[in-house]
């Protein structure tokens, strides 16, 4: 709190944070603009009859409930968010991707041009899906009594299709907009505010109920209070760090002498963020999609509807806790080079005290992450199986307020937010001090 008011009291923080939130309402408003050709009424009445759990339940999560309001922000960023993860994977795939990270600001920029134009690409093919879905009625679970596109012409469905890929690449400018200019990272900041935009009717409606019937309140403190145990537990690892000491030798340069500091080298338990569990989710959810398509009397249907439908079961859970584990070691791999470290360190006359530079020192780093990993690990299966353990335990609706990957989003985006802001009420701070002490001498 003593950070936010003293931004809100320096003038240049100020009006950053009000830019910030004034992209975030235009962007919550776009979010209940319906798309042209579809019919508002029905859409609403699919939505209270219909449940999606799986990755459309995830999607639409991400989206703040605009995917299935079929706005013109339907596709929300996850298009971007898909980008993203798929150009940093391909780094290990192309060579021509790495050299262009190595390259610094100038390779990193065209790394972002590539994922703008491959959301766009996504951004196409998810709504052409989602119409698709939408007019067979897979989208709602079957649990529309109307038609939701009446018009189904192909150039009516182009037409919507554009405008969903246009309201992508406007949030996509606003994000990045709000990095630039406001307080934050932009895509997270928009995610944030989507999963908050529904986090406090779903909370209130376990004690409330559905139009004030149906509700428990010992259930409602319940939840409550382990959703405030869980984001302290989270915040606690989120900020923790295993810090390795590193020693660099002194180097004579001309007439000047260079290093001889000492830091370290901090590694975060969770160096995968919430990569794994979005990941799982999304993966477990695709035999569902499919199995919507096919003859419910079919044996592989019944399967999947039985085991992989609902979140409580036994293969989907340990399906899930599998998936996380595995893409926990995955993508730190891939995010994290041991060797392009250990060799860095070297070129700078760097090492670990005890441990060689060079091989030994990647081995060490090697053996430092694996151990991580395995905590890293540990920690994200508790947090993000938690909301099946209160559905099991309470017997309540599976429809929770908050998921692991809610929680990881919550406490990460908040944390990094704040962290921004401190540090730029800080340097704002000293320009002054700095300002009002040259005044004075003169």
């Amino acid at each position: 709190m003593r950070t936010l008011i003293q931004a809100f009291k320096t003038k240049e923080l100020r009006n950053k944070i009000l830019f910030a939130f004034g992209i975030i309402i235009i962007y919550r408003i776009g979010s209940f603009i319906p798309t042209p050709g579809v019919d508002y009424k029905v859409v609403q009445e699919c939505i209270t009859s219909a449940s999606s759990e799986d990755f459309i339940g995830l999607v639409n999560l991400f989206s703040g409930g605009a995917l299935l309001q079929l706005s013109i922000f339907a596709l929300g960023i996850m298009p971007y968010i898909t980008a993203s993860i798929v150009v940093q994977l391909l780094r290990v795939v192309i060579p021509r991707f790495e050299a262009l990270h190595k390259e610094g600001q100038s390779g990193e920029a065209k790394l972002t041009q590539y994922t703008r134009y491959l959301t766009i690409g996504l951004a196409v093919l998810q709504s052409t899906t989602i119409l698709v879905t939408a007019r067979s009625g897979a989208l709602f679970n079957y649990a529309c009594s109307g038609q939701v596109i009446p018009d189904s012409s192909p150039w009516n469905l182009l037409v919507m299709v554009l405008i969903m890929t246009g309201g992508t690449g406007l949030i996509m400018w606003m994000a990045e907009l709000v990095t630039d200019k406001g307080i934050g990272n932009g895509m997270s900041v928009l995610i944030f505010m989507s999963i908050c935009s529904g986090f406090l009717p779903q909370l209130w409606e376990i004690g409330w109920g559905t139009n004030g019937t149906n509700g428990d309140w010992k259930k409602f403190g319940i939840v409550t209070a382990v959703l405030l145990v869980i984001l302290v537990f989270v915040v606690f690892v989120e900020l923790s760090q295993r810090r390795i000491p590193v020693q660099y030798t002194r180097r004579m340069i001309g007439r000047k002498m260079y290093g001889g500091s000492s830091t370290y080298l901090p590694l975060k338990i969770n160096m995968s963020g919430v990569i794994p569990p979005i990941f799982a989710s999304s993966i477990l959810a695709i035999p569902t999609l499919i199995a919507q398509f096919g003859k419910t009397d079919q044996s592989w249907v019944t399967w999947i509807n039985n085991n992989l439908a609902s979140t409580t079961s036994v293969w989907y859970i340990g399906l899930y806790s599998l998936m996380i584990v595995f893409f926990c070691f995955f993508y730190t791999s891939i995010t994290f080079n041991p060797d392009e470290t250990a060799d860095n360190m070297k070129q700078y006359g760097g090492f670990i005290p005890g441990i060689r530079a060079g091989r030994a020192t990647s081995q060490y780093l090697t053996y430092v992450m694996n151990r991580l990993n395995t905590v890293g690990a540990v920690y994200l299966l508790f947090v993000a199986l938690i909301p099946t353990v209160l559905i099991m335990v309470l017997s309540i609706s599976s429809k929770l307020p908050f998921g692991g990957t809610t929680i990881l989003i919550i406490a990460g985006v908040g944390l990094d937010t704040l962290r921004q802001a401190r540090a730029q009420t800080e340097q704002f701070q000293y320009a002054g001090f700095l300002f009002e002490d040259k005044e004075h001498k003169d």
